[in-house]
């Protein structure tokens, strides 16, 4: 299929969303991401109904299980199928975590990767070997986390900057992670926005959190997005331009006019930011 840039604003594809989208994809929703561990191989009536829609409308896909810093070998018989499943459906961007999710099984959660120089070298070499496969650059999410890696000889900043670099690769900027750390780490989310090597940001994700009763505030992507995210979003177009942005909600699925508004938000913020010079709003 002919390769699909994406753009503007997206929404995960899943497929209890499908016979609603059957009926009309809303106009605000420009792309749509999928997650390839979830429909690698699939036969029926789903591979024809993801077929009508990777045929008519651009996709992002974006990994849950490569485990990048993770300490089992890399899954390089999954990378060779998720090559073909781009190819298959035209897709041309591929995202992952930074972090790892299993060792001998998979732990079916995304854990933080110590700060260390060492996971600085795994990690990187890891991700252009991953590249080497795919034929691309991919793009690396920062990660929620909810206890500091233990050991750590730099910060978080220092230390996707430092996988990045090493890499060669692109940075997948979700705002809801940045915002989840810095309540439950206690830092300023726009000075570590400012931090983050923007100029190498490909791809944006925003979701909704839940707050614990101690306070803890926990990446679920199952509520709507709040305020101050959707204030740290707008920030990072401000500083990097706005790049296209998936609306995460992987839980408590409301329905498809619902999940549109939201969608409409994120692009109402990239017309409005699309309108003024984003490089003088960051100065």
């Amino acid at each position: 299929m002919k390769p699909r840039a994406i753009s503007g604003a997206g929404l995960g594809f899943r497929r209890e969303l499908i016979p609603d989208l059957k009926r009309g994809v809303p106009a605000d929703i420009d792309f749509f991401e999928i997650a390839p561990e979830n429909w690698l191989g699939i036969g029926g009536a789903s591979a024809k109904d993801l077929r009508a829609f990777t045929e008519r409308h651009p996709f992002a896909c974006h990994g849950l299980s490569l485990s990048l810093g993770g300490p089992a070998p890399l899954d390089e018989a999954l990378l060779r199928r998720i090559r073909g499943f781009m190819r298959e459906h035209g897709m041309t961007l591929y995202t992952e975590h930074l972090s790892w999710c299993g060792d001998d099984g998979q732990l079916y959660d995304l854990l933080p990767i110590p700060f260390t120089e060492e996971a600085v070298r795994w990690t990187a070499e890891r991700v252009r070997r991953a590249q080497d496969l795919l034929g691309m650059r991919i793009g690396l999410e920062n990660a929620s986390y909810y206890v500091a890696p233990p050991g750590a000889e730099m910060n978080e900043i220092e230390f996707i900057r430092a996988v990045i670099e090493e890499a060669d690769c692109l940075l997948h900027l979700d705002v809801n992670n940045i915002y989840v750390n810095s309540i439950n780490h206690g830092f300023d989310p726009s000075a570590f926005l400012r931090e983050l090597p923007l100029a190498r940001t490909c791809y944006l994700h925003v979701a909704g959190h839940y707050v614990e009763a101690d306070g803890l505030v926990v990446d679920t992507h199952g509520a709507p997005v709040i305020d101050p995210v959707w204030a740290l979003l707008e920030e990072a177009y401000a500083l990097c331009g706005p790049l296209p942005t998936c609306l995460e909600r992987d839980f408590n699925i409301p329905a498809l006019d619902t999940l549109a508004t939201e969608v409409g938000v994120i692009a109402d913020i990239q017309r409005r930011v699309a309108g003024t010079d984003f490089l003088q709003a960051a100065s």
